[in-house]
């Protein structure tokens, strides 16, 4: 399922809350996502609402007051110790990282000695959940979203009046593509930016897709303009085939390869779509590697600080590239040893070809002390009997 986000009048937490719900996610499944994190007085109610003639769906997350200032350590702990998907709590941890390094950035002090303030309370733990969550229970893949808002004026904050948009969205916002909105006050919550950063793959209007249903996020804020964002859902179509993406190159001879692993461990980390290494022979037969780098183009700043802090590269080439790809959907099948993911990819006359998870496959594989070639095989098989 691919999902489009039209921030008409910005974006928040809880506005992307709301578009989930409208859009499909029970409320009942937040609840229990909620429930889940084991927080003692933390609860999710919703409720339709009427924004300047459209209905939506306000969320409304209550929590009990705290003056409590948690650092990154001590969220990354709570979403750990729940009991919720490892992929949740892996994409939700990746949003307070990326928001910490930004506020860090702002504030020039370390990533974990970050006060997260408003934003490390309770109802925004919450928020970040909720939405991840509710991204995997709708069985979001890919995410595309309208260029982001810049209003203007101030918002009031812990440090006190600060500009629009505040320090932190500034920040997050960066290599991410802007577009003016006549509104005085906040419109792009540091929550909701964060969100955007790590979920979004590709930024811009709808790519073709067939529309399944839609839904509206509503935020408590009174503007001229309805204070609402809206989620649309639906199947990619075979003519978005064709990605910009940039590619980032630099050669490393004298460098320990060792450690270059770990390096294209933390470019994907990041967000790189692709990272690989090549054997080359430079100048005086000096033996090297091309360490190459697939990306979005907002991620490309990001990644090539990575490259700089992390080996001794003093220069990067950079290009714009198309990728042309297969239109793919991910399907779950049943074998004897658990479940599987199915990669499917359609060719352009209609066939299909498929290939298991292998992290899927090597888990099973571990669990049970069964060979892969058996797992890919009875994947592969079960997802032939289930398309005919």
């Amino acid at each position: 399922m691919h999902a489009h986000l039209d921030l008409f009048c910005g974006a928040s937490g809880d506005m992307l809350l709301g578009a989930l719900l409208d859009a499909g996610m029970p409320l009942e499944e937040l609840q229990r996502v909620i429930a889940d994190l084991g927080l003692e007085g933390l609860s999710v109610d919703a409720a339709r609402v009427d924004k300047l003639g459209i209905a939506a769906i306000q969320v409304d997350v209550q929590a009990p007051h705290s003056h409590v200032h948690r650092h990154l350590p001590d969220i990354e702990k709570i979403i750990s110790a729940s009991s919720l998907g490892d992929a949740v709590k892996q994409r939700a941890i990746r949003v307070f990282q990326v928001l910490a390094e930004a506020e860090a950035r702002v504030h020039d002090v370390p990533v974990d000695h970050v006060h997260f303030h408003e934003v490390g309370a309770l109802d925004a733990i919450a928020d970040v959940v909720g939405v991840v969550a509710g991204f995997e229970f709708l069985g979001i893949r890919s995410v595309s979203c309208r260029a982001l808002p810049m209003s203007h004026g101030t918002v009031r904050c812990e440090h006190g009046l600060l500009p629009v948009p505040a320090p932190a969205v500034l920040r997050l916002m960066e290599g991410l593509p802007t577009e003016p909105l006549d509104i005085a006050g906040e419109t792009l919550t540091p929550t909701a930016a964060a969100l955007l950063r790590v979920l979004v793959t590709e930024w811009g209007d709808a790519p073709p897709m067939l529309m399944r249903r839609h839904g509206y996020g509503a935020g408590r804020k009174q503007f001229p303009r309805a204070n609402v964002m809206r989620l649309l859902l639906g199947e990619p179509q075979q003519a978005a085939q064709t990605q910009r993406l940039t590619l980032l190159c630099t050669n490393v001879d004298d460098m320990n390869p060792e450690w270059l692993p770990a390096v294209m461990d933390r470019l994907l980390a990041a967000g790189a779509r692709d990272v690989w290494l090549t054997p080359i022979l430079m100048k005086k037969g000096r033996p090297a590697h091309t360490l190459s780098i697939l990306a979005e183009p907002s991620q490309a700043a990001p990644l090539r600080d990575i490259v700089y802090a992390h080996t001794t590269s003093l220069g990067i080439r950079e290009a714009a590239v198309d990728r042309h790809h297969l239109p793919r959907e991910t399907h779950s099948v049943e074998t004897a040893w658990g479940t599987l993911r199915i990669k499917v990819a359609t060719l352009p006359d209609g066939s299909q070809k498929a290939a298991p998870e292998y992290d899927d496959c090597r888990r099973l594989s571990e669990q049970h002390d069964v060979s892969l070639q058996a797992l890919y095989d009875a994947g592969l098989q079960a997802w032939r009997s289930r398309s005919g």
